[in-house]
């Protein structure tokens, strides 16, 4: 009996004592939440489309990435300050307002922790109504039903910042509602709202839902107050929406907007930034095939236009290592 106690206790020494050995080397599996959008939206295609190039890797670097959909642009925002998320899609404007700290990040003050990725692809304010609304223009729009956006998305902030600008306010509007992205082209079609408004890529499939589902017309964004827009704040452009992507739609639509961009904050581990920034970069033409707003991305343009933020020291040795920064 003794001589069994002893084998028992020396096996199971022997065993903790490999175990304790060969700990060191399996590497701890990390996990990274990035904000996205609505499930309709590109926002949400740009975060599944990154964890599907990060988790390609995975057997080789330990990361494991999720991209749930979220409300927008300033959740995401919110959501990385408040440590539910890693990183997020982050529309240009509301990039710069949160780092500087201006208008509806004033009372927390700038966010100096934010850290720029990359920039995505551009997004026009792009907005639709229905053909027998008597909408022709932006213009054209006090006294109907226009859906403004829901808080916190990136179409609700372009739209507060271009109603100041027309001097106009909720109660301009026969009704101003806030459905998010996701319930706004069914609200078009059931003539519930004469038009709504989406800081979007294209081609988008709630613009293809709401232009199928009933007779629709993509408006222009143009004018005075518009060009003083563009002159005042860097992260806005003209843009146009090509004609012939939506039924109907034939011509050409000018608009202005501005560009999805990826951030994080400072405090995310280096190697984590990097091993993502190199997922996407080492896999670009696979990544850019993933959604047609993508096609047009150059790497140049992604690590140089519309950010704000200092880039995230990760993402900056990824790039010297390039040779695209010193």
């Amino acid at each position: 009996m003794k001589r069994h106690a002893f084998t028992a206790a020396a096996f199971s020494g022997a065993l903790l004592g490999a175990a304790m050995f060969s700990a060191p080397a399996i590497a701890q599996e990390r996990f990274i939440t990035i904000g996205t959008g609505g499930q309709t939206g590109v926002y949400y295609v740009v975060g599944q489309s990154v964890c599907r190039m990060v988790n390609r890797g995975s057997d080789e670097h330990n990361i494991r990435c999720n991209a749930p959909s979220t409300g927008g642009s300033v959740a995401n925002v919110n959501g990385m300050k408040s440590g539910e998320l890693d990183m997020g899609v982050v529309q240009s404007d509301v990039q710069y307002r949160a780092y500087k700290g201006e208008e509806n990040f004033a009372d927390d003050g700038p966010w100096e922790e934010m850290r720029a990725v990359f920039k995505m692809h551009g997004e026009p304010l792009t907005v639709v109504a229905r053909a027998d609304s008597g909408i022709e223009h932006f213009s054209d729009f006090p006294g109907k039903r226009v859906n403004i956006g829901n808080p916190g998305s990136g179409q609700r902030n372009t739209m507060n910042v271009l109603m100041d600008a027309m001097g106009w306010t909720e109660e301009t509007f026969s009704l101003a509602s806030q459905l998010d992205a996701a319930e706004q082209a069914a609200a078009l079609a059931d003539n519930n709202i004469d038009a709504m408004v989406y800081v979007v890529g294209h081609p988008n499939g709630s613009i293809q839902e709401a232009t199928t589902t009933v007779d629709a017309n993509l408006i222009p964004v143009t004018g005075p107050e518009v060009d003083e827009l563009i002159e005042t704040y860097p992260y806005y452009s003209k843009s146009v929406i090509p004609g012939g992507l939506y039924r109907g739609n034939d011509e050409d639509v000018e608009t202005f907007g501005v560009s999805a961009t990826f951030v994080t904050h400072a405090g995310l581990d280096e190697e984590i930034v990097y091993e993502t920034v190199k997922a996407v970069f080492e896999n670009f033409d696979r990544f850019k095939r993933l959604h047609p707003a993508f096609e047009n991305l150059e790497e140049e343009d992604m690590i140089s236009q519309g950010l704000t933020a200092p880039l995230h020291e990760g993402a900056a040795r990824y790039y010297r290592e390039r040779g695209w920064i010193e």
